[in-house]
């Protein structure tokens, strides 16, 4: 993994699990005037929490801006991807890709699909195969 991607990726998580401890200290219950201790111990917490998001800040800014330029394109690409669930089904009934030497991918079926039978239209010069 790329050295952004993965300081990237660690900000995100970082981000995700350090947002609701900062939205529920409004909603936290005061300490009382004489347990020091623990007043002393939260507002270490605190601000160790809001360095790791003041440095995290422009790493959001960043995926923020990243995900807004590729929004068209996912936009575009979504009813193809669609298709394609559609087509493969659950990826269960496929064994893993394998890569030829010319380079060609091959994604084999574990069980192969039974072919549908039903009418059958007549060729270009009327025919029907039987």
């Amino acid at each position: 993994m790329k050295p952004a991607a993965a300081s990237l990726a660690l900000g995100l998580a970082m981000g995700l699990v350090l947002a609701p401890p900062l939205c529920a200290e409004d909603l936290a219950p005061k300490p009382a005037p004489d347990d020091d201790g623990f007043s002393l111990m939260e507002e270490g917490a605190k601000l160790i929490l809001r360095g790791m998001m003041d440095e995290m800040e422009p790493a959001f800014q960043e995926m923020d801006k990243a995900l807004t330029e590729i929004k068209p394109m996912m936009q575009e690409l979504a009813p193809r991807l669609k298709e394609l669930v559609v087509l493969l089904g659950d990826l269960e009934n496929f064994h893993p890709p394998e890569v030829l030497p010319n380079g060609d991918v091959l994604i084999r079926r574990k069980v192969p699909l039974v072919p549908k039978i039903g009418p059958q239209l007549p060729g270009p010069h009327g025919e029907i195969e039987l």
